[in-house]
């Protein structure tokens, strides 16, 4: 395992101050989000259209590993698998594993959910990526049962484990150690039962507990730190205490 952690975590930065910043804190991978919106590292349309223009800005990671690509783009898109298509070309291209996805909203219905995950599988496995289903409060993987389910039917398809969803969501409480074989990807910050984000070290995470237990099913990928500046504390402090924490436990 290795410590990694998204470019979301530090939003009110200029792009091209983020990954120094996080060359910085001495972290060494990093995961980038691809969207439609101004505030994603590319988008979908242009490695889509621009496949050139879009390795080019890949090109330039100031010596982070990629560790994986967050997909975040709505179902409804009219080009959304085609979309996902490139990124996957663009994926491999790059030698990024790992493709996370958004899973469906709660009221989705299952067959259909279904039918969109095994096009995304099918899809990536052709060029040799794999796609992670995000674990979210309000969604389908919010229930850690629904999560497994999803895995067995959809033959392929794993989990990008965000264990502050079941620690505050609505389903806390619940032994989520079932997902934990399905796992090809993993967000970290800490947690409490009323508070999805908090300081580190005032949460309810037990990193220890966990990264034994992902140990155990033989995980061996990112540890990503995914945590937004709460006002009122220095954030680049925040994410050096959270990166020496996980340091310490590998």
């Amino acid at each position: 395992m290795f410590v990694c952690a998204t470019a979301e975590c530090f939003p009110n930065l200029p792009k091209d101050e983020v990954l120094p910043t996080l060359v910085d804190l001495q972290y060494t991978a990093v995961e980038l989000r691809l969207a439609e919106d101004s505030t994603a590292w590319c988008r979908p349309s242009t490695v889509l259209n621009e496949p050139d223009k879009a390795l080019e800005i890949f090109r330039d990671t100031h010596r982070l590993t990629v560790a994986s690509l967050f997909y975040d783009v709505p179902a409804d898109d009219p080009q959304y698998h085609e979309k996902f298509a490139a990124c996957c070309k663009m994926a491999k291209a790059l030698r990024i594993v790992p493709l996370i996805v958004p899973a469906a909203e709660l009221g989705t219905p299952f067959n259909e959910e279904i039918e969109r995950l095994r096009g995304l599988v099918k899809t990536a496995s052709l060029e040799g990526c794999l796609v992670g289903l995000k674990t979210t409060i309000g969604c389908m993987t919010e229930d850690p049962d629904t999560a497994v389910v999803l895995c067995d039917t959809v033959k392929g398809l794993a989990l990008a484990l965000d264990p502050s969803h079941y620690i505050a969501g609505p389903r806390q409480g619940r032994d989520f150690s079932k997902v934990l074989p399905h796992v090809c990807h993993v967000y970290l910050r800490d947690s409490t039962k009323s508070k999805l984000y908090v300081r580190v070290g005032q949460g309810e995470v037990d990193y220890g507990k966990l990264i034994s237990q992902l140990q155990a099913v033989g995980y061996n990928r990112a540890l990503t730190v995914d945590m937004t500046p709460l006002e009122g504390f220095e954030h680049k402090a925040e994410m050096r205490k959270m990166r020496l924490l996980l340091d310490s436990l590998l």
